[in-house]
């Protein structure tokens, strides 16, 4: 529970479908000291829903798997994924493992995604709720010994003797849809994961909240990176990257400013913070279109339609697929390269241990450290990669 709305419905949920919940709030890095009302505003929810409530200390893990992940990338001239790390590492790593040892059966979050189960035998999918989902595992392990083995244990259930496996589906909400930020999730981990509000809209959540009369049903989303605050993200990396100014082109060539360090810009950025000088006094906007780490230059391209802002194909690392997609070393799938991009055709190839993804046409604001992640025509995540 992180004090928002979304995972106090969530809680609220699974207490009226009649599952024995617990609240935990998990007390991560953060800057501004939003933490502790947020903390405050969970504990809030979950007295009002009459559960349990822990808060679980995970500072120095989000500190060294989130923070220093998030500022070592931006000096590598790259552009991280914070929320792709958090929930691979902390939410659906650290915090399931210790709510599988604590003796729980499942981990719940208010992510806007929907879980999805395949009968292998027939090959098929559908949705279900937690309760169905309660009754499809009915293979669920229940020792307090080796937890990693707990964990780990094979993700396929049995129900009649069919064999069931576990992956997401987008939102019903696709304005916010989050499945983008869970692509490392594996069906093991998702054989012990709910996701109560994936089947409704944020309008829906919110009017369940004020029905159920949550604390939390009024307070505003969250913006930005969470551990941050009301941080501004450059002044944050200033306090770890040193200032180190160097020129700004144009795809040109034309020297047209000077930045203080191009790992405070990443790729698609409109607002650069300095005026350009540029010869044209009625051009269009300019964005962010490549950073050079040797010669320590920022291009800039002129127009959000300009050609240098867009890219067929990629490399891909660190590519998870939760399905087996790939048949005779490639598969067609529809990808978007950020958070609320439109789904776009590509096809992805894998030779050897390399992955690539090539779209049918090119798309814009590719930038190297971000995630490309892929889908079924269905809208089912089968995967991601980090780009190379």
């Amino acid at each position: 529970m992180s004090g928002g709305v979304d995972s106090s419905v969530a809680a609220y949920l699974l207490k009226r479908q009649g599952c024995e919940v617990t609240g935990v709030y998990i007390r991560g890095y953060n800057v501004d000291g939003c933490a502790e009302r947020d903390a405050l505003d969970a504990r809030r929810a979950a007295e009002h829903l009459g559960i349990p409530f822990y808060v679980f200390d995970m500072e120095r893990e989000y500190k060294e798997n989130v923070v220093d992940y998030m500022v070592s990338a931006y000096r590598d001239g790259i552009t991280p994924n914070p929320d792709v790390m958090c929930n691979k590492d902390i939410k659906f790593g650290l915090f399931l493992e210790k709510a599988l040892a604590a003796g729980a059966d499942y981990i719940a979050t208010g992510h806007y995604v929907r879980l999805a189960s395949r009968r292998i035998s027939r090959g098929t999918g559908r949705l279900f709720s937690p309760a169905e989902k309660s009754s499809l595992d009915s293979r669920r392990v229940r020792s307090s010994g080796d937890q990693a083995a707990r964990a780990s244990e094979t993700f396929r259930s049995e129900r009649g003797g069919k064999l069931v496996n576990y992956s997401l589906m987008e939102a019903k909400d696709k304005n916010k849809d989050q499945s983008y930020f869970l692509w490392t999730l594996t069906p093991e981990q998702l054989k012990y994961c709910l996701f109560p509000i994936g089947g409704h809209t944020k309008l829906e959540v919110r009017e369940i909240a004020r029905k159920a009369g949550l604390p939390t049903a009024e307070k505003k989303d969250s913006q930005g990176i969470c551990f941050l605050g009301q941080v501004d993200l450059e002044d944050f990396l200033k306090q770890y990257l040193p200032e180190k100014p160097g020129e700004i082109l144009t795809t040109e060539g034309d020297v047209v400013g000077q930045h203080e360090g191009i790992y405070f810009y990443t790729i698609g950025q409109r607002h650069l913070g300095v005026d350009l000088k540029v010869k044209n006094p009625d051009h269009k906007p300019y964005y962010v279109a490549g950073k050079d780490l040797k010669t320590n230059t920022l291009i800039v391209a002129e127009g959000d339609d300009n050609p240098a802002l867009f890219k067929k194909e990629m490399n891909l690392r660190q590519v998870n697929t939760v399905e087996r997609i790939m048949d005779n070393g490639e598969s067609i799938v529809y990808a978007r390269v950020r958070y609320r991009q439109p789904l776009a055709k590509a096809r992805l190839e894998k030779e050897g241990k390399d992955f690539k993804i090539v779209f049918d046409d090119p798309v814009k604001f590719v930038a190297p450290g971000q995630s490309a992640v892929f889908y079924s025509k269905k809208g089912e995540l089968l995967g991601g990669g980090v780009i190379a």
